[in-house]
């Protein structure tokens, strides 16, 4: 048993010094102390680190198909009524959609920006059983529904059954804003635009921007890159939503020949690399590995530049006592 013994002591790669040839200075101790600091210090770091997620970023090729789009927008135009607003879409082959009311809200305005009315188009407004007739009374069972034209009738027998039909009602009797030229200004402001849901630490670029142009009409031009983004949280939960960058550009209402199509219109593509960001906490053991490097590597260089403050103070007293320093 003594023979194993001493030969594990025979391993020991840490001899052990006497006490008696120690030789503590006051610059050790000032080096240790420092060094003691900034260990603490990048310990401490690495354990914040430790504790809280980190984002892991990585570019692929977007490989999906078939995904829809959805575009969440709001924007306020001041100068301008609700009555001659409307949304238009066209995609790359040239199939327009033109008035587009699905799950678009339209809220009128003071001159102060405060809402007025709010009113809901398309799918998803109020459904009337039995709307107002244009002679009086509810639409009863059986009957043709035939809406107000609100005073622009030319006959007896005209019906507005949309918005459109009373737009084009009172655009013949000349009661419509025909003439864009009566607007002082286009202004307008784009409260909020997104391609997709939020994920923490996303930056719509275009959220707030407001232009203010004082001739009378001009095309305000927006060209989107649309960068899809997949977003996982530490859980595991996925967001699957979109960033985007943006150029804008003014086209005054006469540009050579051709005059300027009045409206503000945003120009957007899909990018075919795809952004994931993972978040994930840092294993255990890695966190291990780095707290043993900044341990056994401050000990390290506080060892080297003890030495060297030792050695020369000794070597600069030598040759005081020897009267040779100057």
């Amino acid at each position: 048993m003594d023979n194993i013994m001493s030969r594990i002591r025979g391993l020991d790669a840490y001899p052990k010094i006497n006490e008696d040839f120690y030789s503590r200075t006051l610059s050790g101790g000032v080096i240790t102390l420092a060094s003691s600091v900034v260990m603490l210090l990048l310990f401490f770091s690495e354990l914040r680190l430790y504790l809280h997620a980190v984002t892991e970023t990585q570019l692929v090729v977007d490989t999906s198909r078939g995904e829809t789009l959805r575009i969440n927008f709001d924007i306020s135009f001041p100068a301008l009524p609700c009555s001659i607003l409307s949304v238009d879409a066209m995609d790359i082959s040239g199939e327009q959609h033109l008035d587009v009311r699905h799950d678009i809200i339209k809220k009128r305005l003071d001159s102060h920006g405060n809402v007025i009315e709010t009113r809901q188009d398309g799918i998803g407004a109020p459904k009337i059983e039995k709307p107002l007739q244009r002679h009086g009374g509810r639409l009863e069972h059986n009957e043709t529904y035939c809406g107000s034209c609100y005073g622009a009738e030319v006959s007896d027998d005209d019906c507005c059954n949309s918005c459109e039909d009373v737009r084009e009602a009172y655009r013949k009797k000349g009661w419509a804003i025909s003439d864009p030229d009566i607007i002082d200004q286009i202004s307008h402001k784009i409260n909020r635009l997104t391609f997709g849901d939020y994920f923490p630490g996303i930056v719509n670029p275009l959220d707030g921007v407001q232009w203010t142009q004082q001739t009378p009409n001009g095309m305000y031009q927006y060209f989107i890159k649309v960068v899809p983004t997949v977003y996982t949280d530490v859980n595991g939960h996925t967001i699957q939503t979109n960033q985007f960058s943006v150029t804008e550009h003014f086209r005054g209402g006469e540009v050579g020949p051709v005059q300027a199509i009045p409206g503000v219109f945003f120009f957007y593509d899909l990018s075919p690399i795809k952004v994931t960001f993972t978040e994930q906490h840092i294993s255990f053991l890695h966190f291990l590995t780095n707290v043993c490097a900044i341990v056994g590597g401050i000990f390290t260089v506080s060892g080297i530049i003890d030495s060297f403050v030792y050695h020369g103070q000794k070597a600069i007293k030598k040759k005081i006592e020897l009267g040779k320093f100057s």
